[in-house]
């Protein structure tokens, strides 16, 4: 893949399960934080997929929509838009009531000197909008980042590893799945909480800032040593399916792809592709930040794009100059300073 329009299509390319999963599922289905990295290519997922079901659903989605044409570009491809300050609760109660809700809204980066607006979007915000949505079923967008650290060599973080969070940003998202859960508790509000980590994009992600050091022959320091990923069409996927999967008490679900991906050897594969020599500082630690996803596999089943095209394509997409992101993900940071 080489440009935006053939990028566009494959995210937004649904599965058979897919199809059948939304036949399958009641009501429309509402995008609250949509203007963020994920949110447009999985609503024109979703609206593919309702097409070819053959079924009458809308795909409504919420946002500030400060990135400019988005709303036109998503209203053009079918998706109801509405301009939101969701942390204007006035605002927040004049949503329409559906019956399927995927909370996509968040902070992350910046969160450091502005840990208030940190808190305030991912542990305040998720209270309001449980309360709103109460009699939907939900699917929260949440993190790796609630867990520790954990050995390489362990296989990853589960859903029943003890949370862990590290810097402010992951305990303000370990606080938006607490108040979620409270609130589904409360309603008996069906919820899934979806610890993603981490979507690739050929405009951003882990294996593209791989890719682009190892192209510009920037030093890639590999003291996190180990990453998950996933491509972003398949974590999109598996979060519209999530809605079918939803329950009170709720369902956590981990979502990666299946390999412990090593950044020397992704670094030496782009390396092979660019007809240059990696270079690498600093030495692999003990432990990462690792999710195990088997409990999302064994529901969904494997990704169906591999981590080998993910590389391929990246690698194509590097060597054509493909537009990109200044979106980077931090996959390095150990301290939690975001």
């Amino acid at each position: 893949m080489k440009t935006i329009q053939e990028l566009e299509t494959k995210l937004a390319q649904p599965s058979s399960a897919l199809i059948n999963d939304i036949a399958a599922l009641d009501g429309d289905i509402l995008l609250l934080g949509i203007g963020g990295k994920m949110g447009p290519s999985l609503a024109r997922l979703a609206m593919n997929a309702i097409k070819e079901a053959g079924v009458n659903k809308k795909v409504i989605g919420a946002s500030r929509f400060s990135s400019e044409g988005l709303k036109q570009e998503l209203e053009a491809d079918g998706v109801e838009t509405i301009s939101v300050d969701l942390l204007n609760d006035q605002q927040l109660q004049q949503l329409p009531d559906v019956k399927n809700v995927i909370y996509m809204a968040g902070n992350k980066f910046g969160t450091m000197g502005n840990e208030h607006f940190t808190w305030a979007m991912n542990a305040y915000l998720p209270g309001r909008v449980a309360e709103k949505y109460r009699n939907s079923r939900i699917v929260a967008f949440s993190t790796g980042n609630v867990y520790p650290f954990t050995p390489v060599a362990h296989g990853g973080a589960t859903e029943d590893t003890a949370t862990g969070p590290i810097g402010e940003y992951g305990q303000s998202c370990l606080g938006r799945e607490r108040i979620f859960e409270h609130f589904s508790r409360k309603y008996n509000t069906p919820l899934t909480i979806f610890r993603l980590n981490y979507a690739v994009d050929l405009r951003y992600g882990v294996l593209l800032e791989i890719a682009k050091s190892v192209k510009a022959g920037k030093p890639i320091n590999i003291t996190m040593g180990n990453v998950n990923c996933i491509w972003q069409g398949d974590a999109n996927e598996m979060a519209i399916r999530s809605l079918n999967i939803s329950n009170s008490p709720p369902t956590f679900l981990n979502v990666s792809g299946p390999e412990t991906l090593s950044m020397r050897w992704a670094a030496n594969m782009f390396g092979q592709r660019f007809g240059v020599e990696p270079i690498f500082v600093g030495e692999e630690s003990p432990t990462a930040l690792l999710s195990n996803s088997a409990k999302a596999h064994q529901l969904f089943g494997y990704p169906q794009v591999s981590l080998q095209q993910m590389i391929e394509w990246t690698a194509e997409w590097c060597l054509a100059d493909g537009h990109t992101w200044n979106k980077p993900t931090h996959f390095q940071e150990r301290e939690g300073k975001y």
